[in-house]
Formats: C-alpha cells, structure tokens, sequence
C-alpha cells in the first residue's frame, strides 16, 4: 500500500522545474546541424531564398517556447526527419536563441 501511495504522489506532484524552458539543457548548437539538414530544403520550397522567412513572417502562430517545441515535433513527423525528443528539443532550442527569443 505504501508503494501505491508514493507512486500516486509522484504522479501528483507538481515537476520540479516548472519555470525552466521545456526543452531544459539541450544544446543549440546540435539542434541547428539537425534544422540544417532537415527543414531548410522545405522552408525554402514555402518561403524562398534562405527559408528563415518561415520564422520572421508577419502572422506567425507561435507565441511561447511550448509553441517551438510542439512545432518542432509536428514537422519532425510530417518530414520523418526520425529525430528523438531530445534531437526534437535541441531543434527548438536553436530556434529560440536564433530567431524567437520567447522567455520562459
């Protein structure tokens, strides 16, 4: 019973660094090899020149650092670039520090 009780706790319990960006520690300079290789040849398509108009344009639908990531991880699906959370939340975390800047 104790066992079930300190698992249902766990559960519950609020995550310990709620304030920290939801992609935590991951390197940026990892996720921009893997956003080089996977999504400028599609940006390009969309967009023109360079691609990173994709992440300037007026209108853009993503306002918090949560936005990065979940967009990271549908394109990450749509172009079965077959990247891992972690490779996932590297991809955001470059993409914050270079064109976003959200706060956490």
């Amino acid at each position: 019973m104790k066992t079930l009780y300190a698992l249902l706790a766990a559960t519950l319990a609020p995550p310990l660094v709620a304030a920290a960006e939801p992609w935590g520690d991951a390197d940026p300079k990892n996720g921009k090899e893997h956003h080089d290789k996977a999504c400028i040849a599609c940006h390009v398509r969309y967009y023109g020149g360079d691609g990173s108009k994709m992440y300037t344009r007026d209108g853009r639908l993503l306002s918090t650092q949560l936005d990065v990531l979940q967009r990271v991880a549908t394109c990450n699906s749509q172009v079965k670039a077959g990247w891992f959370p972690e490779e996932e939340a590297e991809v955001a975390a470059y993409l914050n520090q270079q064109y976003y800047r959200f706060k956490n």
